[in-house]
């Protein structure tokens, strides 16, 4: 549904790295990052800047002295916020009609499927990649040799424990950490021992800083000390995190795992603002811009295709975790180095080794340059609410002579984790290898400001990673989705006597639409049938459109357990292969569901509308009605198609006898043909559509395992559907506005962030492209317009709206009362003053509420018991809910699209370029709707 301006790409995502198991346990082995955290994802190309290989050259050669001038001056780079990554912007998650599915699960079999995407180009564990692990085996060995006299960047060295930490990782967590931290390069296990002994020694240094106490914060926020909001953590960076800036302007960056003070992803934290001095530089002077290749995400959604009210709102984290804006992907260049193609390393005869580096520092000082080129720079003193569910999956690893066992979890965001070797398998000790790809559940019970190590429990064994069952229970058990059977008390809410009929009392109160000519229109697929619609000609050439909707909230009774429920699952979870619903399937599949030559209740609006959808008049009430057919997409698609030819009964589901097949076909007509009008007077109104490419998959019945995957193609029987469900949704705000304007519950959709428009237009104004982006029907104009008319115009088309979607905030639920402007009630992709959610009430919560305003204001429901503040504390849930359900859905689908790629083997597909990097170029595969990054096996000359 178009809701949110279409399809937007994904949200997005990645919130497992793109590491083997195998690897992964291997990188685990490999040695523990001293800050508590899993050894960055990125490797090779992805991970090394031009500077970490010029310090190898450096290494090969044997010039330590000038190798540890250049980390020097790398060091005091990164004191002034000056990083090499990139800056991350505001999640923008916006609502739409179909959402692709992307590919970031790679990581969980056990071997990586690579693209070949109409060009020939290394992948990430090919040429470059493998050119530089060899030249690492043969670093180590001379550093063992030569690094008595101290540890450098890009050499291996061993924390106080004596594990080893890997050659190239820079743990952002040590910075700043008192010297205590870590043990001296020239520590000998003796020295160690020695130090055990010592007066004092026994002390553990404090890692984090204490929270600030509730009151000074509250204090801090009134005087604007302080700022709140919502922990964005980079997925494939993990040291790099975010919160909104109050002022709607470029994200405030929070950098370091220290800085983050134990706040984990989701959090609502408070943060302080660090002196100017310590702000991020974004984009200094050409003569010292900054090496940058961004780590670009996957572009995964997994929206399920089933009703037409399926309101798609594609979440934009991992594009902003971990992508800078679309002007600077263009404009980084490698400066900072001279490389010759050679590949030997020459300096400026004017130059030191480390002169670059302090010229670098020097043009660069936050306290010089302008803010338009400043990030500021953030610490957590505070965490608000933990929204984080601190349950992970991961891997455990065995530490002889400790009394616990290791945790090292998939998501990097998330520290490692001490467990009991109780809470361990019994062989465990005995037998560590045979665990080593088994995927375990911890919760983390208690995070220590002494300890870079968190403390937990081992929940539960899952299974073997890659496999998608333990794979798919990890994902629903990290986001907090109870997928549990419901209790006998919550099914005792639902009627006990089988098959239900309903009361004649019940049906004297309702208006009787059982005669009428209605029919509901869903994938063959599917069960859960909440909307369903009717169109009768009338006298004056005007027609009688009606929308009914199932009246779920005459089952779920305001404060009943089944009520209670509901409402904390806020939500069903759809997932490539099976629902979790948000109702027991008794209510969702029989007793609301609209099935055909059924009696059932319902909640209606029916408006007498002319040939070209002008709204003459409009009723809303409680009725029962009798669902004549259900019809596919594909045989509404099919009559739309060819008006003219009647579909035979052999052709379609059963029906009832009391409506002919041509009373049926003539009403999918003219709903068809009213739908077109109103769809082009809403874009024509200034209404705005982000379609992208959707990512469906053909499953084996027997194993459940993908057969194939297809781009879904959203037609015009969707678009039927989509128009009057949006026109339901808008006249019930409106309804529920007038009579209860402190309690209403509605959707906004504020407008796309500044900062982030600014960027995208840079760029378009650099590659020649004309966007309006002055207001959404601007935008929805320019995209359709002036993209050229050759055989890659719709590719073109493609990577531009993906583009265009990243500055998108996501939609959201809210009380009237909480905000008292109303033009910050509006939703900018619809281009409407007031919006809600009435349609799909058996697997939103938001829907429910909506239901019983709706009731209570019409006089047909019992008296509004709702305040404003549990009206906005339901509103903030569904969001967070409604979020965590749609990752979950783009998780699903790269796990079933990894599972394809590994059992079919290398795809080919067109691709079309979406940016280039200093090794590296992003493409958008058009076949398959995802994004992926192409390396270049190339030397490099600046």
């Amino acid at each position: 549904m178009d809701e949110n301006g279409g399809n937007l790409a994904g949200d997005t995502s990645l919130e497992r790295q793109d590491t083997p198991p195998r690897k992964r346990e291997d990188d685990m082995k490999g040695g523990l990052c001293t800050n508590g955290y899993s050894p960055s994802a990125t490797k090779g190309a992805e991970a090394e800047s031009c500077l970490s290989l010029y310090m190898e050259k450096l290494s090969e050669r044997g010039d330590s002295v000038e190798t540890l001038k250049v980390a020097q001056g790398m060091a005091a780079r990164q004191r002034h916020g000056k990083r090499r990554d990139t800056n991350t912007s505001q999640d923008g998650d916006v609502e739409s009609g179909v959402l692709v599915g992307g590919l970031d699960k790679d990581m969980l079999l056990s071997s990586r499927q690579e693209f070949s995407a109409a060009v020939h180009s290394s992948s990430p564990g090919s040429g470059l990649e493998q050119q530089q692990d060899k030249k690492k085996k043969s670093k180590k060995k001379n550093v063992t040799k030569g690094n008595a006299g101290g540890n450098q960047e890009g050499s291996g060295f061993k924390d106080c424990d004596g594990t080893t930490v890997k050659k190239g990782h820079i743990d952002m967590g040590t910075i700043g950490q008192s010297p205590g931290t870590m043990c001296s390069p020239n520590m000998t296990p003796s020295d160690k021992g020695k130090n055990k002994h010592k007066p004092g020694r026994g002390k553990k240094k404090q890692v984090f800083e204490t929270y600030m106490d509730a009151q000074d914060v509250s204090a801090g926020l009134k005087r604007q000390e302080l700022i709140q909001g919502s922990l964005r953590i980079n997925p494939k960076k993990y040291h790099e995190a975010f919160i909104p800036s109050p002022e709607g302007t470029r994200d405030i960056f929070i950098d370091g795992i220290v800085s983050r003070n134990r706040a984990l992803n989701g959090d609502v934290v408070v943060v302080k603002i660090l002196p100017r001095d310590q702000w991020k530089v974004i984009k200094p002077d050409n003569d010292v811009e900054e090496v940058s290749e961004p780590e670009v995400p996957d572009d995964p959604t997994g929206q399920r295709e089933c009703s037409p009210d399926v309101i798609v709102e594609a979440q934009f984290e991992s594009e902003r975790d971990g992508q800078q804006s679309a002007s600077d992907l263009l404009i980084n260049r490698m400066e900072s180095v001279n490389l010759s193609v050679a590949g030997t390393t020459s300096l400026k005869n004017s130059e030191t080794p480390g002169s670059k580096q302090d010229k670098i520092g020097s043009l660069a000082d936050p306290q010089t340059l302008a803010d338009k080129f400043l990030q500021r720079t953030g610490k957590v003193v505070y965490i608000v609410e933990k929204k984080h569910s601190r349950a992970v999956t991961g891997f455990i690893k065995h530490l002889p002579e400790k009394d616990f066992a290791m945790f090292s979890p998939v998501d990097h965001r998330v520290p490692r984790v001490n467990v009991p070797l109780a809470d361990c398998p019994q062989d465990f000790t005995t037998r560590p290898a045979d665990f080593a790809n088994i995927l375990f559940i911890c919760r983390i019970t208690n995070w220590h400001d002494d300890s870079n190590f968190a403390e937990g429990r081992l929940a539960k064994s899952l299974g073997q990673a890659g496999e998608i069952e333990p794979e798919t229970e990890g994902i629903l058990t990290e986001y907090d989705v109870d997928f549990s059977d419901f209790s006998d008390e919550v099914l005792h809410c639902l009627p006990q006597s089988l098959p239900w009929t309903i009361p004649p009392e019940a049906i004297r109160r309702r208006k009787d639409l059982r005669k009428e000519c209605i029919f509901t229109i869903d994938p063959a697929t599917a069960r859960d049938l909440d909307d369903a619609l009717s169109c009768k000609p009338l006298p004056d050439g005007n027609f009688e459109v009606g929308v009914h909707i199932a009246d779920v909230s005459y089952f779920v009774e305001e404060g009943k357990s089944l009520d209670l429920v509901a409402s904390r699952r806020a939500t069903s979870v759809y997932l490539v292969q099976k629902v979790i619903p948000m109702l027991p399937r008794l209510l969702c599949e029989e007793l609301c569901s609209l099935n055909p030559m059924t009696d059932r209740l319902t909640f209606s609006v029916i408006w007498k509308l002319t040939p070209q959808g002008k709204i003459l008049d409009e009723w809303f009430g409680r009725s029962v009605i009798r669902s004549c057919v259900k019809l596919s997409y594909d045989h509404a698609q099919s009559m739309i198609a060819a008006p003219e030819k009647l579909l035979s009964e052999a052709e379609l589901p059963p029906f009832s006898p009391e409506h002919s097949l041509a009373e049926i076909h003539q009403a999918v007509l003219n709903l068809h043909r009213i739908a077109r009008s109103l769809r082009s007077q809403r874009f024509e109104g200034g209404a705005l559509r982000l379609d992208q490419l959707k990512l469906s998959f053909t499953l084996d019945k027997e194993s459940g395992m993908p057969q194939g995957c297809y781009i879904y193609q959203y037609r015009d029987s969707n678009k039927l559907v989509e128009e009057f469900m949006l026109l339901a949704n808008m006249a019930t705000a409106h309804q529920i506005y007038r009579a209860f304007p402190e309690q209403a519950l509605l959707r906004r959709h504020p407008p796309p962030q500044t900062k982030m428009v600014d960027d995208l237009l840079e760029f378009c104004d650099q590659m020649g492209l004309k966007l309006d982006f002055s207001s959404a029907g601007t935008l929805n104009r320019s995209l359709n317009e002036t993209l050229g008319t050759d055989q890659y115009s719709t590719a073109r088309k493609e990577v531009l709206t993906n583009m265009c979607s990243r500055p998108m905030q996501m939609a959201v639920y809210f009380c009237t009362g909480v905000l008292q402007e109303e033009p910050l009630f509006r939703h900018y992709a619809l281009n409407v003053p007031f919006y809600t959610h009435f349609t799909s009430p058996i697997r939103r919560y938001a829907d429910i509420i909506v239901h019983r305003l709706l009731a209570a204001s019409l006089g047909c429901g019992s008296r509004l018991r709702l305040t404003e503040d549990d009206v906005q504390k339901q509103a903030s849930h569904c969001n967070d809910k409604k979020m965590a359900s749609k990752r979950i859905q783009e998780l699903s689908s790269d796990l079933f699209f990894a599972a394809f790629v590994k059992e079919s083997g290398p795809l080919e597909s067109e691709a079309m370029v979406m940016g280039v990097l200093d090794r590296a170029f992003d493409v958008l595969v058009l076949r398959y709707g995802v994004q992926k990054r192409i390396y270049c096996n190339v030397s490099i000359t600046v």
